[in-house]
Parts: C-alpha cells; sequence; structure tokens
C-alpha cells in the first residue's frame, strides 16, 4: 500500500509521528494509501527549513522569481492528464472535473508570474522641499496555507504561488483526505528551479494545523474550509499576532426571475448544483423563483433533469458527477435529507436509494431535489455539501432580493433574467460577495480577487487578485531628504508640507 509523508526541505520525508490517516478511493470505498500526520516537531522542521531558506529567496530578483513560476506553469501543463486522474481517485470528482480543479489554480500561477509588475511600489519627487518619497513591497517572510479537500490542487495554488512570487517561504497543510496532488505540485515547483525549503508539504489533522497557529516564526495564514473552523483558525491567529485570511462556508441563491431563459436557467442550475456531487463551496444550492408561475415551470423543468442524472465513476467520462469523498460524507448529506422531510419541506427527487453496479462499496450518492422549502428550515440554513439543490419560492423581486440578503452566508449568488435594469439593481444591492447575472459559479478569473461576506470570509484581503500581493506583501514607505537641500537648526515641531 502506498505510503504519504510530507515534502520537507526540497525532498518528501517519511512521517515520524507514527500517527496516520487512510487515504480512501471513493469511486470503490477501498483504502488507496496511508497518509502521515505531521507532530508539532515536524511542522518545527518544515518551518526551520522554510526560515533558513527564505532570505536568499526573497533577494533573488522578481524576474527571477517569476521566471520559476512561468517553468512551474509548463510542468504542470506537461503533466496534466496525470495529475487530473491522482487528483480524481483521491477526491472522486470526475476527471474533467478535476482539470477543470488544475486549470483554476494554474491560472492564479499564470497571474503570478506578472511579480516584477505586481510588486512595484510608489514614488513621488518633490513631496516637499527637497523631500522625494517612495514605498516598497516586501515579503512577510513564512507563511502558511490550510486548504480543504474539495480543492486539492486550486486552492493551493491559490496560495503558494503569489505568496513564493513575493518572495516569502510557504508552509501548505493540505487536506489528508486527498493529500496526492499537493505533493506533486511541490515536486514540480523544485523540478521549476524552486530553492529546497521554500515550499514544504506537511500532512496532518488539528495537531499540525494548531502547531501553524502557534508557531512565532510563521508570520501570516489563509485557510479554506468550513466556516467553525475558518472562525477558530482566525481568531487563534489573531491572538499569535498573525495576518490571517480564512473562507468558510456557503449557501449560494440562485434567483430565477419571470424572463429568464429557462431552458439555459435549469442547464446552470443542474451543473452548478450537482456538478462535483455538489462538493464545492460555490455550488448553488438553493434556487429561488419569483412567483408561483415561474416557480411550476423551473420545477416542471428540473424534476426529469435531476432524475436523469448520470452518476458514474471518477473515471467515467460520460458521468455529470462521481463519488463523494468519504462515507461520512455520504451519512451527512442523508441526514440533511432525512431533516428536510421532517421539517415539511417537499422531497421533489430522492437520490438516497443510488447504488452503483459493481461499485456498491463506493462512496455514492443520487441527485435530490427540494421544493417548498422556506427560510427557517436547517436545510436552508446549513450547508449541506452534496447532491441537493433546494427551491424557496418568493412571492416577488423583492423577497428573493432579501432570502441571499439576509442569510449568514455570502459567498456567491446569481440572478436569471433578460432584464437589464433588474439585473444592474440586483448586483448593486444585494448583500454577498461574488454576484453573477446568468453567470451561475461567479468565480472571478485570477486577474480579479476571490472573496465572500458575512460567515463566509474572516479578514480584509481576499483571494488572488490583487489582494493576494497586498496579504503577502508589508509596504514600507521611505521619506528622503539629500545634505544640499537640509536647512541649519534643529526643528521641534511635527513636520508637515505646508
Amino acid at each position: 500500500m502506498r505510503s504519504i509523508g510530507h515534502f520537507i526541505g526540497g525532498k518528501e520525508v517519511k512521517g515520524t509521528s507514527g500517527r496516520t490517516a487512510d487515504v480512501f478511493e471513493p469511486m470503490t470505498g477501498d483504502v488507496q494509501a496511508k497518509v502521515a500526520l505531521a507532530s508539532k516537531a515536524e511542522v518545527r522542521a518544515a518551518v526551520e527549513n522554510a526560515k533558513a531558506a527564505q532570505p536568499e529567496w526573497a533577494a533573488t530578483n522578481p524576474q527571477r522569481r517569476a521566471r520559476v513560476m512561468m517553468r512551474f506553469v509548463e510542468l504542470v501543463q506537461r503533466d496534466y492528464d496525470k495529475l487530473a486522474e491522482l487528483l480524481a481517485r483521491e477526491h472522486g470528482k470526475t476527471v474533467p472535473d478535476a482539470k477543470g480543479d488544475i486549470q483554476r489554480g494554474l491560472e492564479v500561477a499564470e497571474f503570478a508570474c506578472g511579480i516584477p509588475h505586481l510588486m512595484k511600489g510608489e514614488y513621488t519627487e518633490g513631496a516637499g522641499p527637497g523631500i522625494d518619497i517612495y514605498s516598497m513591497r516586501q515579503p512577510l517572510g513564512v507563511v502558511a496555507g490550510i486548504t480543504p479537500f474539495n480543492f486539492p490542487a486550486m486552492i493551493p495554488m491559490w496560495k503558494f504561488a503569489p505568496a513564493i512570487a513575493c518572495g516569502n517561504a510557504f508552509i501548505l497543510k493540505p487536506s489528508e483526505r486527498d493529500p496526492g496532488v499537493p505533493l506533486k505540485l511541490a515536486e514540480l515547483m523544485i523540478e521549476a528551479g524552486l530553492p529546497a525549503g521554500i515550499l514544504n508539504v506537511v500532512n496532518g489533522d488539528k495537531e499540525a494545523v494548531d502547531a501553524i497557529l502557534d508557531d512565532p516564526d510563521i508570520k501570516a495564514v489563509g485557510f479554506v474550509g468550513s466556516t467553525p473552523i475558518a472562525q477558530y483558525i482566525y481568531e487563534r491567529a489573531a491572538q499569535t499576532g498573525k495576518r490571517c485570511q480564512c473562507f468558510g462556508g456557503a449557501k449560494n441563491h440562485a434567483i430565477v426571475m419571470p424572463d429568464a431563459d429557462m431552458d439555459q436557467t435549469v442547464d446552470a442550475l443542474i451543473g452548478a448544483g450537482y456538478g462535483s456531487a455538489g462538493e464545492r463551496c460555490m455550488a448553488v444550492s438553493v434556487a429561488v423563483p419569483v412567483g408561483k408561475t415561474t416557480a411550476d415551470r423551473l420545477m416542471e423543468k428540473l424534476i426529469p433533469r435531476v432524475e436523469s442524472l448520470k452518476i458514474g465513476t471518477s473515471v467515467d467520462p460520460s458521468a455529470d458527477y462521481g463519488p463523494l469523498v468519504t462515507r461520512e460524507a455520504v451519512e451527512k448529506v442523508k441526514s440533511y435529507i432525512d431533516i428536510g422531510i421532517k421539517e415539511g419541506a417537499t422531497l421533489a427527487v430522492d437520490g438516497r436509494g443510488f447504488k452503483m453496479q459493481g461499485y456498491e462499496k463506493g462512496f455514492y450518492l443520487g441527485g435530490s431535489l427540494f421544493d417548498n422549502v422556506t427560510k427557517d428550515m436547517r436545510i436552508y440554513k446549513e450547508e449541506i455539501f452534496g447532491p441537493v439543490l433546494s427551491v424557496v419560492r418568493a412571492h416577488d423581486y423583492s423577497e428573493a432580493l432579501a432570502l441571499p440578503s439576509e442569510h449568514d452566508y455570502g459567498n456567491g449568488v446569481a440572478i436569471f433574467t433578460r432584464d437589464g435594469d433588474a439585473a444592474r439593481d440586483f448586483a448593486a444591492k444585494v448583500n454577498v460577495g461574488m454576484v453573477g447575472i446568468n453567470v451561475p459559479i461567479p468565480v472571478p478569473i485570477a486577474y480579479y480577487t476571490f472573496g465572500g461576506w458575512k460567515k463566509s470570509g474572516f479578514g480584509d484581503l481576499n483571494q488572488h487578485g490583487p489582494d493576494s500581493v497586498r496579504f503577502y506583501t508589508k509596504t514600507k514607505t521611505v521619506t528622503s531628504r539629500w545634505p544640499s537641500g537640509v536647512k541649519e537648526g534643529a526643528e521641534f515641531s511635527i513636520p508637515t508640507m505646508k
């Protein structure tokens, strides 16, 4: 059986804690590997490697750092198919979906190739009599990322690519459920020319997380996962003086206006609601048709589409989605379906009984669809993270606008309409961080920034785009005056430009 260790000092090393976790193959239910769980001492060893290597990397000029990132992009593209199959076999998502996972991460690495421009400071000549002022961006030092199981390629790259390009060293703690791809990405960074110690990967559980949060040499932490853990990490990191960005759960709504193209809307809801078995923080989990006629039309088209979803293995090219990541994930989603029934929602399509022929031990679940869900129900309030779509009927546009705006989560939202005025009004007023107009999953492209509001995000700066450079650097401002411009005599009042 395959053993997965850590990546410290430029190479994979065996775990020494004596603790391991099972890595499953979701489509069969079999254990395919054992992953080492890091101790506090192993995390510290990674930090010491990073701390020793970082000053020389920070002193490397930005253009040379960018060349390493360019080469890394080339190597990921070279190994695209191998990485996608490994990802699919550990996570459960289909190979085409795994390729999308990799591509979205790669786009942030491509953005980081522009670091010579992105790190430029500002300069003002003659800000005062004989005085020039300029600013410079400098790396923080050693930083860390704690990333989730559902995007084992994309989110690690969202974290380490800009951080490393800015001149930092990086400690990555990926999910122990699917650790294979993050280790391969670290190997490719070394092959691309990254010095040993600049990117270290430690696999682990809460012990490793707490070691990262408490380590005094780690200056910043980024996290993506559930809201309770995001809040825990944000608070604990703040107590130790770290810069922190944490992204949590979501309940993404799709508003369906009466004038929406219903066929296109249903296509969007099926893909965004059930793709990757709903294990996406940007999955649409709530559809909000406006008016009874719209709701009835929507349900008429949705029900047969959900019933005809093709669930298959991760390597089946014709599958709409594959298995969930673990058996525990399947049971959790089933428990929410039970809750929805008890709460009085109408279960229009029940996916709990689905069995994959020949893969009965795999972690499969059919698509489920609820109608007549209300905002006081748990299945509306809480993130299910599975192939379940809830329909909440709104009487009018104002009620539809209020639903995502007043929800605890504020990650993403979409509106489907042909009315430009309604779309513009919705985008301006909705209290959510990312908005799609006839776009079901409004994940911004790499040179914009990604981040939710309310309980979906903790911290002042978002992921990728310009915010990532701000997060992973500190600004130093220099005010200079040379002797020819110096007046004789001491000045006791605060300097001004009067």
